[in-house]
């Protein structure tokens, strides 16, 4: 019989990709996912019955095991970015990665691999980067055999970055950017999904490995890229960090007094987190220790991208006509 995989949060922007690669390399996969109705797209990513979408709630015990039973490899993917409610950052990437870890050790698993963040630190400024790496230590401490990849800001065709500041750049004339001089080093969600299918499938040595793409770019240049990609012209405009955190409370604000109905558009967290660059670090284990030489973004962006051109999918066909004489 095939081996099993369980990966935690299969369903989602990467690890759609990983629950992909495992199938196409002959691994059952068991999708673990609080919404398994919400998830039925993950099942032609294999033959019928081989990628299936089960309930799971990373908070309760009996659920985690139910589903990790039986599994000869495990992959977390689960993160979020909500402050408050029952899947905050402490509930999901501390407690949540912790339980997963001990659970799959309880039950024989034979590997484990997490997906944290470039930039998990328990000093850090940020809940957000101070609670991955709680739940990189609460794994180190059951599951000490465990790969953690820690990628920088992941792009691809679901992502929230490029799409989010292409959808801006339709209706904006201007671009607001908070730490426009803060490093990044963007990855395809497909090479970090690469990644983690060869260490789930034993091909890589236990511990850390940060995953950065090829480029190392500053906030305001990969806002002038996408902008060159989507064919479109707007101020970009820096907002210094103080009166960036002085917004972000007052969205904070309005998010509560409307339960919710009004979510910012930057969190004081992440306000914080744009303080430090968040490139992969010197000495590091990274892609190279994988055999992967990860995709560059102009090779990728245009593919998702077209459609916040002008035109969209027309606009190549609107230059070239622009281009002829009379």
């Amino acid at each position: 019989m095939s081996k099993l995989v369980t990966i935690f949060g299969g369903s989602g922007f990467v690890g759609r990709y990983i629950a992909r690669r495992m199938a196409s390399a002959g691994w059952r996969v068991r999708v673990a996912v609080r919404r398994p109705n919400e998830a039925m797209h993950v099942k032609p990513y294999g033959v019928p019955g081989q990628v299936e979408p089960v309930f799971c709630n990373i908070r309760d015990d009996a659920s985690v095991r139910a589903v990790t039973r039986g599994a000869d490899a495990v992959v977390n993917c689960v993160g979020t970015f909500d402050r408050g409610g029952r899947n905050n950052f402490h509930a999901v990437q501390d407690e949540g990665a912790t339980r997963i870890a001990r659970i799959a050790a309880e039950e024989g698993v034979a590997r484990l691999v997490h997906l944290s963040a470039i930039g998990a630190d328990p000093e850090s400024a940020s809940i957000y980067a101070r609670t991955k790496a709680a739940g990189e230590a609460g794994i180190a401490a059951h599951f000490p055999q465990a790969v953690i990849l820690r990628p920088s800001v992941v792009f691809g065709a679901e992502d929230q970055f490029f799409n989010r500041f292409a959808g801006m750049a339709r209706f904006s004339p201007v671009i607001p950017v908070v730490g426009g001089d803060t490093r990044f080093q963007p990855v395809h969600a497909d090479d970090v999904a690469h990644a983690a299918a060869k260490a789930a499938m034993g091909a890589a040595e236990p511990g850390i490995y940060e995953l950065g793409g090829p480029e190392v770019a500053t906030f305001r240049e990969l806002m002038k890229l996408m902008l060159r990609v989507i064919r479109r012209r707007r101020l970009i405009v820096g907002i210094p960090f103080g009166i960036a955190s002085m917004m972000a409370a007052g969205m904070e604000f309005v998010e509560t007094i409307t339960f919710g109905l009004v979510p910012p558009q930057v969190t004081r967290d992440q306000v914080r987190s744009l303080r430090v660059d968040n490139v992969v670090s010197v000495g590091a284990r990274t892609f190279a220790d994988f055999g992967i030489e990860p995709v560059a973004m102009e090779a990728v962006l245009p593919d998702y991208l077209w459609r916040f051109r002008l035109a969209g999918q027309y606009e190549a066909i609107h230059e070239s006509a622009r281009n002829l004489k009379a």
